[in-house]
């Protein structure tokens, strides 16, 4: 028993030992065989790096908001009686727009008015009487305080018969209205949204280091998605004189001419500002670059001479320093020359000496104003 056991565990032995065997040859003539052909290599495209002018320019997304707008609502509660105005209506100022029930009001009024007629009249009466010194002059004047007393109150409750009717406070286009003939409505709530809408306001946040290119009467350009391919002008108005301490960003105000009354408040914008002259930049296609927390980098391909005097290109990995960007392209100020050949698509199966083979039958896009294709 014990003998068939030991020659069990011999066979068992000699058969792991051939295997293990087996597989660190096979790796050996492998590891041999890739040595002796080399690093394969890997396809790429490319690019020249080149010299372009650039406009230099600042970007952000602002908001629009009218110049003049607000939600209408009456200083007092009532009925509504009448509704004078349609949904999106252009009206003037001062254009009567809701009516509240005002009939207790107007009632009260006309016995105010008529209390005042007659303190007037005992007023004027008594005048007379001083004058023959039939009445004091203490009557004379209380009369005097009791008739202003009376046009006092005739003032105020006028105001209130005026505070029934909910007029315009400027010229411009009206909302969807917000209330019904009948309806009991407080003081304070909504009737309907008045906007003025030429011109508009973009407002929008510029970081600290874009402030010496922001200036009051500057040109702007806007640019809204609802109407591809238009630009409205405009100039810049104000510039907060505080900027928020939680992102350092500065609130910048531009006014807007909108005589079509196609940009509405609430939008967002694209706001465009040139800013110094046109500059010279090497530029690249921001494919190219990889960027690192240790350091912006790009591939740049370089003839190599092997043992056997073949030439073949070869990726060296190099540090750039980048700039603005512009579309699909970025600037780089140093770090390469005019004319280097770089990697813009495979980069990213590469280290420094990979030889390369380049195949640019398809490039990535390049353009300084790209526009969006319906694929």
């Amino acid at each position: 028993m014990i003998k068939r056991m030991l020659i069990m565990l011999a066979v068992v032995a000699v058969l792991f030992g051939g295997l293990f065997g087996f597989k660190a040859f096979l790796g050996g003539v492998i590891r041999k065989s890739i040595s002796a052909q080399g690093i394969p290599p890997q396809t790429v495209s490319t690019a020249k790096a080149q010299f372009a002018e650039w406009q230099g320019e600042f970007q952000a997304v602002g908001t629009l908001r009218a110049v003049r707008g607000a939600d209408l609502a009456s200083e007092v509660p009532g009925v509504i009686t009448a509704i004078q105005f349609q949904s999106g209506q252009e009206i003037e100022a001062g254009a009567p727009l809701v009516q509240l029930n005002n009939e207790s009001d107007l009632a009260r009024l006309r016995s105010l008015a008529a209390a005042a007629e007659l303190a007037e009249t005992i007023y004027e009466r008594d005048k007379k009487q001083l004058e023959i010194q039939a009445v004091s002059q203490a009557v004379v004047d209380a009369d005097a305080a009791s008739l202003k007393s009376a046009r006092a109150q005739v003032a105020e409750q006028q105001a209130l018969v005026n505070k029934k009717l909910v007029r315009a406070p400027f010229s411009g286009r009206l909302g969807i209205r917000a209330v019904d003939i009948g309806q009991y409505v407080n003081a304070g709530v909504k009737l309907v949204t008045l906007q003025a809408l030429d011109p508009v306001y973009v407002d929008f946040f510029a970081p600290q280091k874009s402030l010496e290119r922001i200036a009051v009467k500057q040109k702007v350009t806007l640019k809204v998605d609802a109407f591809p391919g238009q630009e409205f002008s405009g100039e810049i108005s104000s510039i907060d004189p505080r900027l928020d301490p939680a992102t350092r960003n500065i609130q910048v105000r531009a006014t807007v001419r909108n005589p079509k009354h196609s940009l509405l408040p609430g939008m967002f914008a694209t706001v465009v500002l040139a800013s110094g002259g046109r500059q010279r930049y090497l530029t690249l296609p921001q494919t190219a670059v990889s960027y690192n927390p240790y350091g912006d980098t790009v591939f740049v391909v370089e003839e190599n001479k092997g043992k056997d005097e073949k030439v073949a290109l070869v990726a060296q990995q190099k540090f750039v320093t980048t700039g603005e960007t512009r579309g699909d392209q970025v600037a780089i100020l140093s770090g390469i020359k005019e004319g280097d050949t770089v990697v813009t698509a495979g980069q990213i199966k590469l280290r420094s000496g990979f030889p390369v083979i380049v195949n640019n039958s398809i490039q990535p896009t390049n353009e300084p104003a790209p526009q969006p294709k319906d694929q």
